[in-house]
């Protein structure tokens, strides 16, 4: 797939999402006891889209392509996001390769309550291999088996009582606090991170 397909696909699965908080959804019953998340009538939570996390030039950047990658043939080795990066030496400038490996944020977002949908990349497993920290992506298959989102367009997610996925092809609505804070791990690197009070099933 083209790298610039590939990020058109990325807010395309953002406005998928945009309006769905009206709907009622159950809770994911924690997969561990003794930590009670808030109810959602105790908590307000802003209902966000992903682009809102990113800068309005980076978006803009990304939205608009450079003509250069035209010239990428799909499924050549040029088609790959780190070859990309080497495609305009001469231009260390150009605002495109700046807003692929963007961490620049929103800085009114920090410690807000939020709501926000996506797909869960795991990271760490407690003993009974329940996800206890994921990545929090916009689109399935980010960081596995696509290059991944820019940073601030991952979130890094903390949820103390735990959860089991069955499919990871499975999007959910995640409520919590997000915080403005560069998290890096052997997947990616993040902008900002989360710590989850609710999570819920995406439905349509």
């Amino acid at each position: 797939m083209r790298i610039a397909g590939l990020f058109l696909i990325l807010f395309s699965a953002a406005g998928i999402f945009a309006g769905c908080s009206k709907k009622e959804s159950t809770p994911i019953p924690p997969a561990k006891s003794g930590t009670t998340a808030p109810s959602a009538e105790a908590v307000h939570y802003q209902e966000i889209e992903w682009t809102d996390l990113m800068p309005q030039d980076d978006l803009e950047a990304l939205m608009n392509p450079p003509e250069y990658l035209d010239d990428i043939v799909d499924g050549s080795e040029e088609d790959a996001l780190e070859d990309s990066f080497k495609s305009q030496p001469g231009n260390p400038d150009d605002p495109y390769q700046k807003a692929l490996t963007s961490t620049r944020v929103i800085a009114e977002f920090h410690q807000r309550k939020i709501r926000l949908p996506g797909f869960i990349v795991p990271l760490d497993f407690d003993d009974h291999q329940v996800i206890t920290s994921f990545l929090l992506v916009p689109f399935f298959g980010a960081c596995i088996h696509m290059p991944p989102p820019p940073p601030n367009q991952i979130i890094f997610a903390t949820y103390e009582p735990g959860l089991s996925v069955d499919d990871l092809s499975d999007a959910f609505f995640v409520e919590g606090t997000i915080f403005t804070e560069l998290k890096e791990n052997d997947l990616a690197t993040s902008a900002y991170s989360m710590t989850i009070d609710r999570i819920f099933p995406y439905e349509d």
